[in-house]
């Protein structure tokens, strides 16, 4: 009698931590899951720097042209930005 109930106990333990065990599959998904967002969120923003640094050189060299042709710097930059 003591090896059937024995056996019970080992059954019902083994049934008991499958939830455990899925519960533990989920977290590590999960983990993972947000590690790779953080990774693809970490790129798009560093495409977007290399976009702005491409638009900060251009502004660069539209007020660096404008002062060759004998403005001032805020007017160069003021016609950079759109103005007149």
């Amino acid at each position: 009698m003591s090896d059937e109930n024995a056996s019970k106990e080992t059954s019902s333990t083994k049934k008991g931590c499958g939830g455990k065990k899925n519960a533990m599959l989920a977290y590590g998904v999960i983990q993972i899951s947000a590690t790779v967002l953080s990774a693809i969120s970490l790129a798009a923003i560093a495409l977007g720097f290399c976009a702005v640094k491409q638009e900060s050189t251009a502004f660069t060299g539209c007020v660096e042209e404008v002062i060759a042709e004998g403005k001032t710097n805020a007017q160069a930059v003021r016609f950079c930005n759109g103005g007149n």
